[in-house]
């Protein structure tokens, strides 16, 4: 996937049966625990809610990070929600 405006980037998420997650495309990985990850990546910020998460892999050189554990959800977070006046960080841990 090339996002449109940025040529040259691209991003793939990989899983396999919920328990191996490996993402390309990753700038930086923002915060994580055992239940979720947010990950900067080329397409957005992406959160990755779970149990018992934990990285095997990561090589932000290279943009790649791979998570083992029960992955329950995905999703990429960006402004245009409809609540803007409380702000990103607002909005990722209400």
């Amino acid at each position: 996937m090339i996002e449109a405006g940025k040529p040259g980037k691209r991003q793939e998420v990989k899983m396999l049966n919920r328990k191996l997650l490996e993402v390309t495309g990753v700038k930086n990985v923002e915060s994580f625990d055992s239940e979720e990850f947010l990950l900067e990546t080329e397409c957005g910020f992406l959160v990755i809610k779970g149990h018992n998460l934990h990285i095997k892999n990561l090589n932000l050189e290279q943009g790649l990070v791979a998570i083992e554990g029960l992955v329950d959800e995905m999703a990429y977070v960006d402004g245009s929600s409809d609540s803007k006046s409380k702000g990103f960080f607002g909005k990722l841990f209400k």
